[in-house]
């Protein structure tokens, strides 16, 4: 099932990346004192209770030199368009200025999924305040702070309270693969280069304005869905250009995928924001292809794809396990070699290993390289289990996790990648306790 999409929406130094960060748990955004200073990530997966959710820090979207007045317009239409919950978020030390009933007048045509929260409650100016606040005209309103994290449960509570209980969709029948990565790199292209190549389309089904377009189309006798998140670009808008706009379209793909196939254009090399989509379809658990497109635009080709290779394993180190193709949407030369990447990643991505295999290959690892001994203690592995896949997930029962450095984690990983093929899809570990469930 589809997440929701919650959008965190004020004018600048209202504390949006502050409320982001705590409703997400961990310290995701840049946040300094200084308006418009947020420039990390804006996107997360969130949860509370049995709920999960989009959140999105609007404050992160950058204009450039443009003024705050339309980085706020372009934040708040971002919103309306794209959000299923609004969080108006306003400075309750502060008072309202005139950039916030800016804010209110373009949420006003969505008044119904507007949440007002009033941050910084810790302050005692808030009481010279509260109540100029009903002047905004919005039904719901809760107070918060979002450095204190009072009120946070309480915003929440409104957030979801109309949202379904998350329950992940399986769906055996067919392998979705989504084509995701930055704005202009030849995704669209890539797509019906795909569906024109020998296939015949079963259908095509746009979704709504806020969705990608899934296609199903037939390779090898099989039926398989293609999701292109370029699809549905809104043409004039003014924010259609901008970079970390098309990630929230990449994330709604993402969660609908089995593989997600990350596209980079060959001819302008690798930046940072493809390793942050790449990112994201790792954190939701992904079989991931990377695919290096326009290679008809390079000339040296064999020393090219050797360079190639080396600044993706580089760049890309936390996906190593990646495999890579190389080609031309526009000339369809090498797409052959996409489709197999793609089915072998998800094949990876379901593959179950035996209990007795499994704790085999831990056991010989251990002993190989026993893991360093901290403060007159030493990890001690007893069990290892598979307990899921899509990622295939792992339990590993020890003396105490808290003995568990990342580098030693990382090394069992790589033990288990050795003995069993997961090329093109993450794998997780899990350390517990031997006591605990």
């Amino acid at each position: 099932m589809k997440k929701p999409v919650v959008a965190l929406v004020g004018r600048p130094n209202v504390g949006k990346s502050t409320i982001f960060n705590k409703i997400m748990g961990k310290k995701i955004s840049i946040i300094e004192d200084t308006p418009g200073v947020t420039r990390d990530r804006v996107y997360g997966s969130a949860s509370y209770k049995n709920y999960k959710f989009h959140l999105i820090d609007t404050g992160g979207i950058e204009l450039g030199n443009d003024s705050f007045n339309n980085e706020i317009k372009v934040q708040a239409t971002l919103a309306v368009d794209e959000a299923d919950i609004v969080v108006f978020v306003v400075d309750g030390k502060e008072g309202l200025t005139s950039d916030d009933f800016l804010v209110r007048d373009m949420l006003k045509k969505v008044s119904d999924k507007v949440i007002v929260a009033i941050n910084k409650c810790d302050s005692k100016k808030i009481k010279d305040n509260e109540y100029d606040f009903y002047e905004l005209g919005f039904d719901k309103m809760v107070k918060v702070s979002g450095e204190q994290g009072t009120g946070i449960y309480d915003l929440l509570d409104l957030i979801t309270n109309n949202f379904p209980i998350y329950e992940e969709e399986v769906d055996n029948t067919k392998v979705k693969f989504s084509i995701i990565g930055r704005p202009n790199v030849g995704k669209s292209s890539l797509v019906n280069a795909i569906l024109n190549e020998d296939r015949v389309i079963v259908s095509s089904v746009a979704g709504t304005t806020r969705d990608a377009i899934d296609t199903e189309f037939n390779y090898n006798n099989e039926k398989y869905v293609v999701i292109d998140t370029a699809g549905m670009r809104k043409k004039g808008k003014v924010y259609e250009n901008i970079e970390k706009y098309s990630l929230l379209r990449s994330l709604k793909a993402i969660d609908r995928s089995d593989v997600c196939v990350l596209v980079i254009d060959a001819s302008e090399g690798i930046i940072e924001h493809d390793k942050h989509i790449a990112g994201y379809a790792i954190e939701a658990g992904k079989a991931i292809v990377i695919a290096v497109n326009k290679w008809d635009l390079i000339e040296d080709k064999e020393n090219a794809m050797k360079k190639w290779k080396q600044d993706i394993m580089s760049d890309f180190a936390f996906i190593s396990y990646a495999k890579v193709v190389f080609l031309s949407a526009k000339t369809k030369k090498r797409i052959h070699t996409l489709m197999p990447e793609v089915l072998s990643a998800h094949e990876n991505s379901k593959k179950e290993i035996k209990t007795s295999l499994l704790n085999n290959v831990i056991r010989d690892a251990y002993e190989l390289n026993l893991p360093p001994s901290y403060k007159g203690k030493r990890l001690k592995i007893y069990f290892a289990s598979q307990v899921r896949t899509m990622p295939p997930t792992f339990n590993i029962e020890v003396n105490s996790k808290g003995l568990v450095h990342f580098s030693y984690e990382r090394y069992l990983e790589n033990k288990i990648r050795e003995s069993f093929d997961f090329s093109g899809t993450p794998i997780v570990i899990n350390f517990k306790n031997k006591e605990e469930k």
